[in-house]
């Protein structure tokens, strides 16, 4: 599994973008998470930008976003948890449900 990418509300965009970007490249599949409304701003906005960084590669995103339970310092956060998806081109795809519970398109070959 990608290495979760941890966003906050003083998180550079383009620097997200950049690793979203990275992580995709190599693994094909990424985590991210966000906790409050400036960083999952931050986080929607470098989706945006890592889209654009991806065109060359042929290769768009697909979001699927969902809320996690965090401990921070010993108090309970709600967290925005967002897997980004290679988006399928195929219209033989099929939905999948990874260990997450989280529904996620595959392509069937």
């Amino acid at each position: 599994m990608a290495e979760l990418i941890k966003v906050s509300a003083q998180s550079r965009s383009t620097a997200v973008a950049g690793a979203i970007a990275g992580v995709m490249r190599e693994e094909g599949y990424a985590e991210m998470q966000a906790i409050g409304a400036s960083a999952v701003n931050q986080a929607v906005k470098a989706i945006a930008i890592a889209r654009g960084y991806l065109e060359q590669d042929h290769m768009d995103l697909a979001i699927i976003p969902s809320f996690t339970e965090v401990d921070i310092d010993g108090s309970e956060r709600t967290a925005v948890r967002m897997a980004i998806y290679k988006r399928p081109d195929s219209l033989t795809d099929a939905i999948i449900v990874n260990g997450n519970g989280l529904a996620a398109m595959e392509l069937v070959s």
